[in-house]
């Protein structure tokens, strides 16, 4: 079985380390030729398009930051459906809108060719050890072809249902974890100022009901001030802009994430787009005029 991945990023290069590392015969690309170059150097075949991948895959996996980079690689000038022949299956990894997500996917059926939309959770920790939630929508048989290659990325594997149920599935996990950090950054800053050590405070906390995995990933960052992005907040952002598209559409009001989204924004304004998105508690130390290691800003 040949492989293709394109989208060699934060995500997309230990997802696909990880198929080399198994054994499959992966062919990868991305406009970042030194993410080629090392993934070539550790394995992997280098493809110059994503036309030249589609040549060279049954299964073509894609990891991109936007809808529009998806639409471009799969169905665009020098795109994978221009090199990729019938029944060849294409995984869109990324995150999203469900409507691009069903656009794709009518589009490569007119072509002869399969789809399922995966997006994933874990941010790089689980990216790097494989162990990802992958929220799929498509065809059951289409999945099961998928399935055993999706298990070297991840750990948690759920067919939600057809064409653009993955994608949906991960705008309602995008809310919890974005809406959760916003809370834990309002919690955080409250206890900073008020005098408590936050050490103390979140091994108290921790074994109880506001016990999260998200507590648990950011918190020692946000003690350490490190907000080198695991997922950044440009991108973070774009996923709830999905949410609140795809809200809108159905006529959902969503009113805290679309706080998020402007806090979001803010940050975004003052030149925070690479930070992690637990760099999210920056916004309410603004606020407060406090830093919750303890410092006046």
């Amino acid at each position: 079985m040949r492989l293709g991945f394109i989208g060699l990023g934060i995500m997309g290069k230990p997802m696909s380390l990880n198929l080399v590392r198994n054994g499959y015969d992966v062919t990868v690309f991305d406009i970042n030729e030194s993410a080629v170059e090392e993934l070539v150097g550790l394995g992997a075949r280098g493809a110059g398009s994503p036309k030249e991948v589609g040549e060279n895959s049954d299964i073509i996996f894609t990891m991109l930051p936007k809808g529009e980079h998806v639409m471009s690689v799969v169905l665009g000038e020098s795109g994978v459906i221009y090199g990729a022949n019938d029944g060849t299956i294409i995984v869109d990894m990324s995150s999203i809108s469900p409507v691009q997500s069903k656009e794709i996917a009518v589009a490569l059926k007119d072509r002869g060719m399969e789809m399922l939309d995966a997006p994933v959770s874990g941010g790089e920790p689980k990216a790097v050890d494989g162990t990802l939630a992958i929220m799929v929508g498509g065809k059951e048989k289409i999945y099961e072809t998928v399935k055993p290659v999706l298990e070297v990325m991840g750990q948690s594997i759920t067919l939600v249902g057809d064409h653009g149920c993955g994608t949906t599935a991960k705008l309602a996990n995008q809310i919890l974890v974005n809406v959760h950090i916003a809370a834990m950054s309002e919690a955080l800053t409250l206890a900073s100022k008020a005098g408590i050590d936050i050490k103390k405070m979140y091994e108290a906390i921790r074994g109880g009901l506001a016990g999260s995995a998200v507590l648990e990933a950011k918190v020692p960052l946000i003690l350490e001030r490190n907000f080198v992005a695991g997922g950044r907040i440009d991108i973070n952002a774009k996923d709830l802009t999905n949410v609140m598209d795809t809200a809108y559409s159905i006529g959902v009001p969503l009113p805290l994430s679309s706080q998020v989204l402007e806090m979001y924004q803010s940050l975004m304004a003052n030149g925070k787009a690479a930070d992690d998105h637990g760099g999210l508690i920056q916004y309410y130390e603004k606020l407060a005029n406090h830093e919750v290691n303890g410092v006046s800003l």
